[in-house]
C-alpha cells in the first residue's frame, strides 16, 4: 500500500506539469472569503501544492516505517500485532489524504484555468465547499478503519480512559468511529447546501461535538470497567 500511496501522491505533480503547458502565464492564486480574486501570480506556483503533498506523504511514509520496524523488534506477540495494526491504519490515512489532496488540486487547477481564460474576478469553483465534501468522505473512510487499530499511542481515540485496557479501547474506538462517520455525513450534507465558508464552520462544530461526546463516552466505559 505504501507504493500505491506514493503513486497517488505523484499524480498531482505529473498532472500539473502537463496542465501548465496549456495554462496562461498568469493565473488566480488566492481569493478572499467572498470568492473574489485578491492575488494573481505565475502559473508555476501551481506546483507548490503538489510538492507539499509529497512532503506530507513522506511524513506518513516515515511514520509507517517506524511501526513496521517496531513490529519486527517487538518482544511480545501482542506488541507485534499492535504495531502492524497501526502501520496498516496509517497506510490508509496516508493514502486517503493523498487522494483527497490530489482531487482538491485538480479542482483548483480547473478553476484557475477557467477563470484565467474568461478573465473573471471571482473563483469559478468554491474550493472550500469541495474541500469540506472531500473531508466528509475522508472522515467516513477513516471511521471504518478506526475500529481495526489495536491499542497504541498514535492511532485512534486515545484518552487515559480508552488506553486503560483492550476492552475500554475497543468500546471507545467503536463509538468514536461512529461519531467521526456521522460527522463526515453531516459535513457532506451541510456543505452541499451551503457555501464553503459556512460548511467549514459547521464541520469544525461537528468535529468538536464529536470529540466531546466520544471522550465522555470513553470515561463512561472506563468507569464501568472499574466498577467490575
Amino acid at each position: 500500500m505504501k507504493k500505491i500511496m506514493w503513486i497517488v501522491a505523484m499524480i498531482p505533480v505529473v498532472v500539473t506539469s502537463v496542465v501548465l503547458q496549456f495554462m496562461p502565464d498568469v493565473i488566480p492564486m488566492h481569493h478572499d472569503l467572498e470568492g473574489n480574486t485578491d492575488r494573481w501570480g505565475s502559473k508555476t506556483e501551481s506546483l507548490i501544492f503538489p510538492i507539499i503533498i509529497l512532503f506530507i506523504t513522506l511524513f506518513w511514509y516515515l511514520l509507517i516505517n517506524v511501526f513496521e520496524k517496531k513490529s519486527i523488534t517487538a518482544k511480545t506477540e501482542k506488541e507485534q500485532m499492535e504495531a502492524k495494526s497501526s502501520a496498516k491504519v496509517l497506510c490508509v490515512v496516508g493514502l486517503s489524504q493523498a487522494i483527497m489532496f490530489g482531487i482538491m488540486h485538480c479542482f483548483i487547477l480547473y478553476s484557475s484555468w477557467i477563470q484565467a481564460n474568461t478573465g473573471s474576478s471571482q473563483a469559478t469553483i468554491d474550493i472550500a465547499k469541495v474541500s469540506c465534501i472531500l473531508c466528509g468522505i475522508l472522515f467516513i473512510v477513516l471511521g471504518n478503519f478506526m475500529t481495526k487499530a489495536k491499542r497504541n499511542a498514535v492511532v485512534g481515540l486515545r484518552t487515559v480512559w480508552s488506553m486503560h485496557n483492550d476492552d475500554t479501547w475497543r468500546k471507545s474506538n467503536r463509538f468514536g468511529a461512529i461519531c467521526i462517520m456521522v460527522t463526515g455525513l453531516l459535513t457532506i450534507i451541510t456543505s452541499i447546501y451551503t457555501s464553503g465558508m459556512t460548511g467549514t464552520i459547521f464541520m469544525l462544530i461537528y468535529l468538536l461535538l464529536a470529540a466531546v461526546v466520544a471522550v465522555i463516552y470513553s470515561k463512561k466505559v472506563y468507569d464501568k470497567e472499574i466498577d467490575k
